[in-house]
């Protein structure tokens, strides 16, 4: 099955995620299918939270896709934003 899930990235106490899309079978750092955006929990001031390929994520949805609980939360407070 393909997940659209977070991968870690970033140092010690300062976590950086990629959203990658990729079989659930991989480990969650390991191989991806693709990178559809990035959160950084850790934000300050103008730096970007979020940010999200909403194109790439609905292709990859209508292609059977399920996001992780996280990024379920994610695109949806993504999607109240732009409303």
């Amino acid at each position: 099955m393909v997940t659209i899930r977070l991968s870690r990235g970033g140092s010690k106490k300062r976590p950086f995620y990629h959203l990658t899309v990729t079989d659930s079978r991989k480990s969650r750092d390991g191989r991806f299918l693709e990178r559809v955006g990035f959160f950084n929990p850790v934000a300050r001031g103008q730096e970007e939270r979020v940010r999200i390929d909403q194109e790439r994520v609905d292709y990859w949805l209508s292609q059977g896709a399920q996001p992780s609980e996280r990024v379920a939360k994610l695109l949806k407070d993504q999607a109240k934003a732009a409303a």
